[in-house]
């Protein structure tokens, strides 16, 4: 019986962090250790509130640190994993950042088994077979028309079928200057381009105003709208949904439990459900949304903006489905997201993005590459610390 012996969060940050809607620029590395195994993760939140979480005080006990439901447990089976995330949503009920820590916790448990077992994690998932899947260059929108179509122009040379624009200005002006958006990044693509708009919950509730730049989006041809209302807002989606037509409306990012993505794919009327690995509750969760989606006909898409030991977590949980083809892939990501690895999925001669077959997530930190821009920090408390930056190991 193996058990963990530690868990090291490493909070990981650009030299300045910029006010937009790129998740690259600070990341929270997760180790943890089982004996003589290691594994990697990543959480997908602000990296100092899941520090505190991990090792904060109990308040009651409902409301304990991450850490006491993880540290000591056994790591022997794919059952371990989610065992000990069920003890960690018991236990730390009432801590609302429990599910955003746990999920880079989670990922790095994959990883650790698959490592020791010598088997891929979609394979310990139960697929017998991964598909690759069509990237989409995920961008943010220009501070002009002419820079999203220049942007929109350069993915297409670079080959991609697929690009979606979001954040920027988009939604926060007028509805013509969204459309001068739209046409540019249409006329950059050019005609068979697939288009995809990233709303970035602009319209917070606000129907009327997100049913105002269907007409446009129609006229692009944008295959979805992402995101144009808060999750949760569940009347207001399908409210949409009724009258978007042709573009189908993709959400679910924001998700952190099973029973959020559940209630969007049941009441939202989507037809892509978005889920990140990193906020859902880790791979174990985002496997579950995966296969309640494929049930439910919902089209199940990675979300991932940060690094390849992230976008490799995000595409585990769904590399079994065939039918389930596109995939997010960022492509403006600051140098800290690629100093994080060794190596990088990149797309093949057919402009694909295959899962890696190596043990765990096929990816290896690069601790020298990290060591730049590692962020000493200390927690303490009645005087006491009870954390500090781990050296990298």
């Amino acid at each position: 019986m193996t058990k963990i012996d530690s868990i090291d969060f490493y909070y990981l940050s650009m030299p300045e962090v910029l006010d937009i809607g790129d998740g690259s620029q600070d990341a929270l590395l997760v180790r943890v250790a089982a004996g003589d195994h290691v594994g990697w993760g990543e959480c997908e939140a602000a990296p100092l509130v899941s520090i505190a979480s991990l090792v904060c005080p109990m308040s009651h006990s409902a409301c304990k640190p991450v850490m006491a439901s993880v540290l000591g447990q056994s790591i022997d089976s794919v059952d371990d994993i989610r065992k000990i995330g069920n003890s960690v949503r018991a236990n730390s009920m009432d801590l609302l950042q429990a599910d955003h820590t746990l999920s880079g916790i989670d990922i790095a448990l994959w990883d650790l088994l698959g490592r020791r077992l010598s088997e891929p994690v979609w394979k310990l998932l139960g697929y017998e077979k991964c598909f690759g899947k069509m990237p989409y260059a995920s961008v943010l929108f220009g501070d002009t028309a002419n820079e999203t179509f220049l942007k929109a122009q350069t993915i297409a040379g670079q080959g991609f079928r697929a690009a979606k624009f979001g954040w920027g200005k988009f939604g926060l002006t007028s509805v013509d200057d969204d459309q001068d958006q739209l046409n540019a990044a249409r006329q950059g693509l050019g005609k068979d381009g697939i288009l995809l708009v990233d709303a970035g919950t602009v319209w917070n509730t606000d129907v009327d105003a997100a049913r105002s730049r269907l007409k446009g989006l129609k006229e692009v041809r944008a295959t979805w709208l992402e995101e144009p209302f808060v999750s949760g807002a569940l009347s207001e989606y399908h409210s949409l949904s009724m009258d978007s037509g042709p573009v189908g409306l993709a959400g679910g990012e924001g998700c952190h439990n099973f029973q959020m993505a559940k209630h969007m794919i049941d009441l939202a009327g989507l037809k892509y459900i978005q889920i990140d690995a990193g906020r859902i509750g880790g791979i174990t969760i985002a496997k579950d949304v995966a296969d309640y989606a494929a049930r439910k006909g919902v089209t199940y898409v990675n979300h991932t903006f940060t690094s390849n030991l992230a976008l490799s977590a995000s595409l585990q949980s769904y590399a079994g489905l065939e039918s389930h083809l596109i995939c997010e892939f960022p492509t403006e990501l600051k140098l800290l997201a690629m100093a994080m690895t060794k190596n990088h999925i990149v797309p093949d001669e057919n402009g694909m993005l295959n899962v890696p077959d190596s043990p765990g997530l096929g990816i290896e930190p690069d601790l020298q590459g990290i060591a730049p821009y590692l962020v000493e920090a200390e927690i303490r408390v009645r005087g006491k610390q009870i954390y500090t930056t781990p050296p990298l190991r």
